[in-house]
């Protein structure tokens, strides 16, 4: 069976649903439902593959080391730590050239030269008067400023939760116990089938259900659906960032 197979047959057979796996590991459900399909694009890499297969293999009690010795099989291996000395080597400086220094003697020569040859023509010539020569400035165009582009707005980030919000809808009647972050008790009693209960806390809340089939949850406004089977006692505990966003 390849990796997808295997973890879904674990979870059948240790009577778990999708959403009963994603409650207990943090993995979204499309994740968890991906990998079954041996589809890993949700994943975001090797690396987050790799620790999402190792959690769902513990959920369902499934060993996670062969299947992950499968996955890097089937992905080019495991990934190899980068030397030190590698990493770290320094860019070899490029030699520069040393120019040759000019020939100082050899031009004063020929200016020399040139002033004698000069001085000749004036003498023996017999040219006609000097010229004054002018030299017509060519108008300087300055270059364009190059205009700056206005920069794009970014993306607008998602606004951080002030609280943990759980609500719990009864189908049938089921004990809960619930605290807060700080340990203070908020609940602790028998809620009634059709009944429905609501609690925040700043970080965190922690449920004990006595009935995990008997009831449904919902989690800073996501339906999680209910989180276990019929007369299983679940312990929970839901954060700010709890599911995880998609």
């Amino acid at each position: 069976m390849s990796i997808g197979e295997t973890l879904a047959q674990g979870r059948r057979e240790a009577g778990l649903t999708v959403t009963q796996v994603s409650v207990r590991t943090r993995i979204r459900e499309t994740v968890i439902r991906g990998i079954e399909r041996d589809d890993y694009t949700f994943c975001g890499g090797n690396f987050y593959a790799r620790g999402h297969i190792r959690s769902i293999a513990r959920v369902v009690g499934v060993d996670p080391e062969p299947l992950v010795r499968e996955y890097d099989e089937m992905h080019g291996g495991a990934p190899q730590p980068l030397a030190a000395a590698t990493a770290f080597e320094p860019e070899r400086p490029v030699p520069i050239r040393e120019g040759r220094a000019p020939n100082w003697t050899a031009a004063m020569a020929a200016a020399l030269a040139l002033a004698t040859v000069y001085a000749l023509i004036q003498v023996f010539g017999g040219g006609g008067g000097e010229r004054d020569v002018t030299q017509v400035a060519q108008p300087v165009v300055p270059s364009p400023t190059p205009t700056a582009s206005p920069a794009r707005p970014g993306p607008v980030a998602q606004a951080p939760r002030k609280a943990v919000e759980v609500q719990i809808k009864a189908r049938r009647s089921s004990w809960l116990n619930v605290r807060d972050d700080k340990g203070k008790q908020l609940f602790s009693g028998l809620v009634r089938s059709g009944e429905t209960k609501e609690w925040t806390a700043r970080k965190r809340l922690f449920l004990v259900i006595g009935n995990g089939g008997g009831v449904k949850l919902v989690v800073n406004g996501k339906d999680l659906g209910t989180p276990g089977a019929e007369g299983q006692v679940l312990r929970v505990d839901f954060g700010l960032e709890d599911p995880e966003r998609a």
